[in-house]
């Protein structure tokens, strides 16, 4: 196996992101034997040990100090250092989130380290982890070993991986944090929370997506009754983030949202590569289009060639229907 493995999480109040549970049920398998460690920083930090035992992990190292809340990536860098010089792991495991991407440059660089980006898969090789990466949009997959490095550093896609459940007594220990001579240290400001989806795209077991093909704003609306009889989300395409017809929180893609739901249904959307990667391993996909060769139905479990601006309502009262919400 491939040593023991430390993973960074990213909590609200204590309640572990999804990524950070698919983080520790992939450290969980690489490890083994050996040690699952789990950083978190913050205010409700152990509140997370139990869920983190469950999912694997072995020890939480905790620091509930609300300069992780006051400051931006500085005071995490530091303790995670810190803690990768006393525990030294053979992989640290990051998600691959705007944090999560700040945090593994400055530790690389403070390190000396190998870090791996966007990383879709890791598995162990020779008593090490080696990682697959996509390149180029998505269009490529690398394997990458991390050699001569203090640890390896890896920073993994949201939904790249499933989540399980290997229960552990977890054990908690404090980490300190000292504040002396950091008054560098850049702090937060005003937080203003931006409107998105109810449930956070990467979280949804359904999603319904809208693109060009919707030719406006209005449109969107029968989506979101769609995806509310479903139980689901609302997302989009660039195109139509970009034409300003629904806001960025929910873009699917490459430079937006990685999402890896249940059920996945787009509506206008043709399918250009810098979506596909934000989506491709979703379970189940299906497309509705109006034209027969849209890239999108290359992928689609179900493709419907038509107008969706009858398809997409008569689902929906077929839906409500079977839900016993219409007659």
């Amino acid at each position: 196996m491939a040593g023991d493995t430390l993973i960074y999480v990213e909590h609200e109040n204590g309640k572990p992101k999804r990524a950070a549970l698919e983080l520790a049920s992939k450290a969980r398998e690489l490890a083994g034997d050996a040690t699952v460690l789990a950083m978190v920083l913050g205010p409700g930090a152990e509140n997370a040990v139990e869920v983190l035992g469950r999912h694997g992990v072995d020890m939480v190292y905790a620091n509930e100090d609300a300069a992780f809340d006051d400051y931006l990536i500085e005071p995490h860098v530091a303790v995670l250092a810190a803690l990768i010089d006393q525990a030294r792991p053979a992989a640290a495991l990051l998600p691959y989130t705007p944090d999560g991407k700040d945090i593994a440059a400055r530790l690389s660089a403070r390190l000396d380290s190998g870090l791996v980006a966007n990383v879709v898969d890791l598995f162990p090789h020779d008593g090490h982890v080696d990682a697959s990466e996509t390149v180029f949009g998505g269009t490529y997959t690398n394997t990458v070993e991390v050699e001569d490095s203090r640890v390896a550093l890896f920073l993994v896609r949201p939904n790249a991986f499933g989540i399980r459940e290997s229960p552990r007594e977890a054990k908690v220990q404090q980490l300190e944090l000292s504040l002396s001579g950091n008054e560098r240290w850049a702090r937060k400001g005003r937080k203003v929370q931006e409107e998105g989806a109810p449930i956070p795209l990467e979280e949804a077991g359904t999603i319904v997506s809208g693109g060009r093909g919707l030719g406006g704003p209005e449109p969107f609306g029968i989506l979101q009754e769609l995806a509310d009889a479903l139980g689901g989300a609302l997302g989009a395409s660039r195109a139509a983030v970009d034409a300003g017809w629904i806001s960025y929180e929910h873009q699917v893609g490459q430079t937006g949202r990685t999402v890896k739901p249940q059920l996945y249904i787009a509506v206008g959307i043709s399918g250009a590569v810098q979506h596909r990667v934000g989506m491709q391993t979703a379970d189940t996909v299906v497309a509705i289009n109006k034209d027969g060769d849209a890239p999108i139905f290359q992928l689609s479990d179900l493709a419907v060639v038509g107008d969706l601006f009858q398809i997409v309502p008569a689902l929906t009262r077929e839906v409500k229907r079977r839900k016993g919400e219409t007659s």
